[in-house]
């Protein structure tokens, strides 16, 4: 089932004159209501009457975290804040907090997306959907909740936490869909099978994962543990929450919503655009929004894009797996290191578990050290000390042969490592630089 047949199967060419026109509208929109982004579009010389089609976008400057931050709380806002109908905020872990609003209009394109990534996964009308993402300022479980209601789920809205709850209500309710970040699927499993369930006979067939990168060897535990379908779902915040894409039943690559998200994939460090299929930033034009519209936001995703149709009929382009953050990247010695490397290595090693933390570190006038805690099996932990030692030195070897560096590795018994119920911490940097 296809939500939207007419925008998501839309001819490329006829698809351009409306994003074309959306551009246009947005520019002189937020020129004429945002004085702070008129003063950066003006710095630049850009001027609403110079954007006449879409691949003038290229003449607008990029939006950066730090551009939101300036504008801490509102001075990023296009809309007056008595047409702000909610408002959320992120974390600000590393600094102020982005800000975002949303009109009555953006709420009912959040609902329109979200409806389509919803139909993308698998739903059905009939569906009763359990919505264990955080509600409230994190924008997860509301967006997931508008395009429920919008497509007439039943909302199961258990929020994140209470996991033995959760599983009570999986059981007793026997919902088919489930809403998640992976990580938190995955400590259910474990949860269950100590609650006597067996995880692949539960209702869940179909799974929307994300908020956080996650492999495609992560992808197969899950499958397997659950006996589920499990997909991935993009989004941020800054520019709806989730919704922005959205994989289908092929599994081949997320479809982006770009009659309402515009796509540029760019080097990032020369800011130039690269050909399809190359792995680069994605940053993303809001062609219709209305609150806090946003010009060619830099996400700091790292993803490939590709434009062929797809064999469930749709025609926009599909990104890649996120591979990692920009700025969530760690650099050990001089070697860019991402999570989501790490991960895939652990999940290719029998009797490793998906739990695992890295620890960067620097003593003075030392190199950086990386350790790498991994949980293994309790199968595992209960073996001999040398065959303990050869899985460790096997994980090492492995480790090192993808990244190029040195690691020290230190295997840990089932449930050492915190879970959470959001994103997994998956780095802890102690480095004073």
């Amino acid at each position: 089932m296809i939500w939207n047949e007419q925008m998501e199967c839309m001819s490329p060419e006829d698809l351009k004159n409306i994003q074309s026109e959306r551009l246009k509208e947005v520019v002189q929109y937020i020129y004429e209501h945002c004085p702070l982004y008129k003063d950066k579009l003006q710095q630049h010389g850009v001027n609403p009457l110079s954007i006449k089609r879409i691949e003038d976008i290229k003449k607008i400057p990029f939006t950066t975290k730090d551009d939101m931050r300036l504008g801490y709380p509102f001075k990023m806002f296009s809309a007056p804040l008595k047409d702000i109908r909610e408002i959320h905020v992120s974390s600000g872990t590393t600094g102020n907090p982005t800000v975002v609003g949303y009109t009555q209009e953006d709420l009912e394109l959040w609902s329109e997306v979200m409806a389509r990534v919803l139909c993308c996964a698998g739903a059905e009308p009939e569906d009763k959907i359990q919505i264990a993402y955080g509600y409230g300022l994190f924008t997860g479980g509301l967006g997931f909740h508008y395009g429920a209601l919008k497509m007439g789920l039943t909302i199961i809205p258990t929020s994140s936490g209470q996991t033995k709850r959760q599983l009570k209500i999986m059981n007793d309710f026997r919902p088919r869909i489930l809403a998640c970040t992976p990580s938190y699927c995955l400590y259910m499993a474990e949860e269950a099978k100590e609650m006597g369930l067996d995880p692949r006979e539960s209702s869940w067939k179909i799974g929307i994962f994300g908020a956080e990168p996650w492999s495609e060897s992560m992808r197969e535990e899950i499958e397997s543990v659950w006996n589920m379908l499990a997909t991935d779902v993009y989004g941020l915040s800054e520019i709806i929450g989730p919704g922005v894409a959205q994989e289908c039943s092929y599994k081949d690559g997320l479809h982006l919503f770009w009659d309402v998200f515009y796509p540029e994939v760019i080097d990032p460090k020369s800011g130039e655009p690269l050909p399809e299929g190359e792995e680069g930033e994605l940053v993303i034009t809001t062609l219709t929004k209305r609150g806090i519209p946003l010009l060619r936001y830099r996400t700091r995703d790292i993803v490939s894009i590709r434009y062929e149709k797809c064999r469930c009929g749709r025609t926009s382009p599909r990104i890649s797996k996120i591979t990692g953050r920009t700025d969530d990247m760690i650099i050990v010695r001089g070697i860019n290191v991402f999570p989501s490397q790490i991960e895939h290595v652990l999940l290719g090693i029998e009797g490793t578990k998906p739990h695992y933390q890295l620890i960067v570190d620097r003593k003075t006038r030392e190199l950086d050290e990386l350790e790498v805690l991994v949980e293994v099996e309790d199968k595992i932990f209960s073996d001999e000390i040398k065959k303990l030692q050869a899985l460790e030195e096997k994980i090492k070897k492995e480790i090192e042969s993808v990244l190029g560096i040195f690691v020290k590795v230190k295997l840990v018994e089932p449930k050492t490592i915190e879970r959470s119920e959001g994103k997994a911490k998956r780095v802890i940097d102690k480095r004073v630089i």
